[in-house]
């Protein structure tokens, strides 16, 4: 009987791909650590098939898989696909083999990759029906792909779960709280919200102002879904911070992510439209799904100054490893900062020297920095981009929990348990989150009782650069040491290394891009003249000798 069922889901699910969702594309696409990111207009079929795998993944794992429908901050004609795995993570990298074999094979040869998945990860469910939780960004094109992501899961046997419009860490969080027996939380979007804002308000308590620190912040929503649930935030906030939104115009505008947002403000370095321009006050910009962060201001001339990633992540560090020693517990929990090689020199040799918190340097993407964040008792990654946040394994959650029950402890190391245990709840620890990251952060300026100046005053970013050069096959640049070194083409390493070696501060490296025939050039000195020098030295010498088409980049002044 089984057998039979299976016969029949297959013939569904080819009639399903054939009559409704033809692959419509040539071309091949490839599952990355954004998964599945094009123009909406090529991604139903896509769609479909990512409801088929998550289905099969969620029968191979025993457990409940997201599928996430967004494109991020890419702009508003473009969407994408990704799944997430049981315990929040991104989907493990052996299968991201398989949504990039079934996303491109061809109508006809669909079932055969489907067997294929089976027999190899020896799947013998196959009439279980597991739950897929399904959400989407605000996007025109979302409803009409998580209709075929729905189309896809059904196919499969499985049941799917629309949780409508969310943020990419909100559907997330669902996704660990259902696997967890709702031990992580409740999973609603009225659970997500309860579990962060009481945790905030907790630790805030009734002091809403605390030396240079005010409550208020201007919130600049790129037009996106985080304008839309950061209403909701502030109801539960009761005025313990003020939120005043921007940029919220959010379904069908044609405005997300439009000169605004986390990655507009950190790739252009620039202020965002919409917003006051109004001097030394803190504002902050999320990306068009809300996961990544950034903070900046204006000071009185009209200069701009940026908190990005590397900022966030050492305020967050230098908290908590001061949290940790008034606990009593630094000697027993082990703190740890993951950073790319995209972090800013400074902000390495301030953790490492005035901080004294171990770093790590992994390669560029989420799921590395996760992962290697996992390896501490309390792991913090943050990716320069704004994206990132706090991990605490089961052991230190419960050394917390239990010294917060001894008797011995004194009046500040049970205060600074409790804040802790408190804190914890602040964050989102399934994925970065805007959202949570921004009440992590304004829990940390309101305990120093620092202003956003006092914040940026802690180091001095070295002047950095990116650049990009355009080659036949991005495939000849390989790299090893977390990105950090060239292996090939050979000689291009010691090269780099001699241009490097006549700047004061100076650091450079290149990495191919992951979806386009460029090499991505990254260069940092200890002046601005010396940063630019540098990264066009090293842009000519890669495209000598890596294939560069067209004229090298050139810096405008």
């Amino acid at each position: 009987m089984a057998n039979n069922n299976n016969k029949l889901r297959c013939r569904t699910v080819y009639a399903f791909a054939r009559e409704m969702y033809p692959k419509t594309v040539k071309c091949d696409i490839s599952y990355g650590t954004a998964g599945f990111r094009t123009r909406a207009t090529d991604l139903e079929y896509v769609m479909y098939r990512m409801g088929l795998l998550a289905v099969l993944r969620a029968r191979f794992k025993k457990a409940v898989i997201g599928v996430m429908i967004t494109a991020s901050h890419n702009p508003e004609p473009d969407n994408g696909v990704k799944l997430v795995d049981p315990m929040g993570e991104m989907l493990e990298q052996s299968w991201e083999k398989w949504a990039t074999k079934i996303a491109n094979v061809t109508d006809d040869k669909l079932e055969n990759v489907i067997h294929d998945i089976i027999k190899e990860c020896d799947i013998q469910n196959m009439n279980d029906r597991p739950e897929i939780v399904v959400g989407k960004d605000t996007r025109p094109s979302s409803p009409s792909l998580a209709k075929a992501v729905f189309d896809g899961v059904l196919a499969m046997g499985g049941k799917p779960i629309d949780y409508g419009i969310v943020t990419t860490p909100q559907l997330h969080y669902f996704v660990v709280c259902k696997n967890t027996n709702r031990a992580y939380g409740q999973p609603t979007e009225e659970g997500y919200y309860r579990k962060l804002t009481n945790a905030f308000n907790k630790v805030r308590g009734e002091k809403l102002n605390n030396g240079n620190y005010t409550n208020s912040i201007l919130y600049d929503g790129a037009n996106g879904v985080g304008a839309k649930k950061v209403k909701y935030l502030k109801e539960g906030l009761a005025g313990s911070l003020l939120i005043d939104m921007y940029n919220d115009e959010i379904i069908g505008s044609g405005k997300l992510n439009y000169l605004c947002g986390a990655d507009f403000v950190k790739t252009q370095q620039a202020f965002p439209t919409g917003l006051p321009r109004t001097p030394n006050t803190r504002c902050c910009s999320v990306d068009g799904d809300a996961d990544r962060l950034v903070y900046y201001y204006l000071d009185e001339s009209g200069k701009f100054h940026l908190m990005d990633g590397d900022r966030i992540a050492t305020l967050i560090a230098g908290y908590l490893k001061e949290i940790l020693e008034k606990t009593g517990m630094a000697q027993k929990l082990k703190l740890g900062l993951v950073q790319t090689a995209y972090a800013n020199g400074a902000s390495t040799d301030y953790i490492t020297n005035k901080l004294q918190v171990p770093v790590a340097c992994v390669p560029t993407g989420v799921k590395w920095l996760h992962h290697k964040a996992l390896e501490y008792d309390i792991g913090v990654y943050f990716e320069a981009n704004g994206h990132g946040t706090v991990v605490f394994n089961a052991e230190a959650k419960e050394k917390l929990r239990n010294a917060f029950q001894l008797n011995n402890l004194t009046r500040e190391q049970k205060d600074a348990t409790s804040r802790l245990i408190n804190i914890i709840d602040i964050i989102n620890e399934t994925v970065g989150d805007a959202i949570s990251d921004m009440l992590l952060v304004e829990t940390i300026l309101h305990a120093k009782g620092w202003d956003i100046t006092q914040w940026e005053a802690a180091y001095a970013d070295l002047p950095n650069r990116l650049l990009k050069v355009t080659v036949q096959d991005r495939t000849v640049i390989s790299t090893t040491d977390a990105e950090r070194k060239c292996s090939t083409p050979v000689g291009l390493q010691e090269e780099i290394d001699k241009i490097v070696a006549k700047y004061s501060k100076g650091r450079s490296f290149v990495r191919p891009s992951g979806t386009e025939d460029v090499v991505r050039i990254y260069a940092e000195a200890a002046t601005r003249q010396d940063c630019d020098k540098l990264a066009s030295e090293v842009a000519k010498i890669v495209h000598e000798l890596a294939g560069g088409t067209g004229s090298p980049p050139e810096i405008s002044e």
